[in-house]
C-alpha cells in the first residue's frame, strides 16, 4: 500500500508491505523500518474509522514570495506542460515567473490579477 502524508506543511511517501519473513515493512520517503511480530487480527481494525481518501494527483502552485499579481498566463480548465508560464509575480520591483512543475490541467484559480498574496500562499491548482 502506497500513499503520501502531509504533515506540519512537508510531505511523506509512505509504503507499507511485507516482507518474504512476514515481516512488516514501512518505508518513509526512503528510511526503511521492519517489523517483526503478529500481524492485526482483522476485528480489532474493525472499530478503525475510515477518512475519506485524499485526492493526490491535484498539485498546489504557490507564491514563492510575497508579491502582486501582475498576469495570469492561463485560463481554468486548460492544459499546462512542466515549465510553462502560469502566473506573474511583482515583488520588490521585479517581475518573477512562476511556472509549471507539472504536467496537468489547471483545476482551479485562486487569484485575481492586481491582487497581493503573501509567500507560501496557494495560487492555483493543477490536476
Amino acid at each position: 500500500m502506497k500513499f503520501k502524508l502531509q504533515f506540519k506543511d512537508k510531505e511523506y511517501e509512505i509504503e507499507i508491505s511485507e516482507t518474504e519473513q512476514g515481516e512488516t515493512k514501512i518505508k518513509v520517503n526512503k528510511k526503511e523500518f521492519i517489523f517483526e511480530g503478529e500481524k492485526p487480527k482483522e476485528k480489532s481494525l474493525s472499530s478503525v474509522k475510515s477518512f475519506p481518501k485524499k485526492d493526490f494527483s491535484e498539485k498546489a502552485i504557490t507564491a514563492p514570495i510575497s508579491g502582486v499579481i501582475s498576469e495570469i498566463f492561463v485560463k481554468e480548465r486548460a492544459q499546462v506542460k512542466k515549465g510553462e508560464k502560469l502566473i506573474l509575480l511583482s515583488a520588490m520591483k521585479m517581475e518573477n515567473e512562476i511556472v509549471s512543475d507539472y504536467d496537468g490541467k489547471i483545476k482551479e484559480i485562486l487569484v485575481k490579477k492586481n491582487q497581493k498574496v503573501k509567500s507560501g500562499e496557494t495560487l492555483l491548482i493543477i490536476k
